[in-house]
């Protein structure tokens, strides 16, 4: 059997900031302060020594806690936005453009919400036939549904087609050869 060696250890500074106005337990307290990693500058003896001030040690306990929603929202984490999940949040603001029959309400003009879940629509079994979308139809992100929708395409290329027509000079029509008419005759009626 291996010989025990006698080990002790003190620490030379207390880790609970003396001072705090807690009623919470100190074991809650130490859980906190094991979770919070500072460089080797700020270490004593190798281990965190918060600091005295009451504050700066609830700031410091702050900025530890996860990025999350709250407790009355489920503690929701805020997503990692990747370059598709932006182009998703932009075509939701621009949704009034997609469909000019329906009137939404303008949402915010800020920046994208900080907090937000992203998930599969599962339709009921009463809309499968009237609501439901086939699987041909089912693509992976809103931009490729809506560039693969007819009726979207049709919509798009009517305004692109109106936009095009105000932007057009307005007194050319009588500039232009029309039907069997020739360049002399066209140059004759602009004299």
């Amino acid at each position: 059997m291996p010989e025990e060696i006698g080990l002790t250890w003190n620490p030379k500074v207390s880790l609970v900031p003396t001072g705090t106005k807690s009623n919470k337990s100190n074991s809650n307290n130490s859980e906190m302060q094991k979770s919070v990693w500072k460089p080797e500058t700020q270490l004593v003896d190798g281990l965190f020594v918060p600091p005295r001030d009451p504050r700066k040690f609830n700031r410091l306990l702050r900025k530890d806690l996860k990025d999350t929603t709250g407790k009355n929202w489920f503690d929701m984490p805020a997503p990692t936005v990747t370059p598709e999940l932006k182009t998703e949040l932009e075509i939701l603001k621009l949704r009034s453009v997609i469909d000019p029959k329906r009137h939404l309400k303008k949402g915010s003009d800020k920046s994208n919400p900080k907090y937000f879940q992203v998930g599969t629509v599962i339709e009921g079994t009463s809309e499968f036939y009237s609501g439901r979308l086939t699987k041909k139809e089912r693509k992976s992100t809103i931009a490729d549904e809506l560039l693969s929708d007819p009726s979207f395409k049709a919509y798009k290329k009517r305004k692109v087609k109106e936009i095009a027509e105000l932007r057009r000079p307005h007194d050319v029509e009588k500039w232009k050869n029309k039907g069997r008419q020739t360049f002399k005759t066209a140059k004759q009626r602009r004299h």
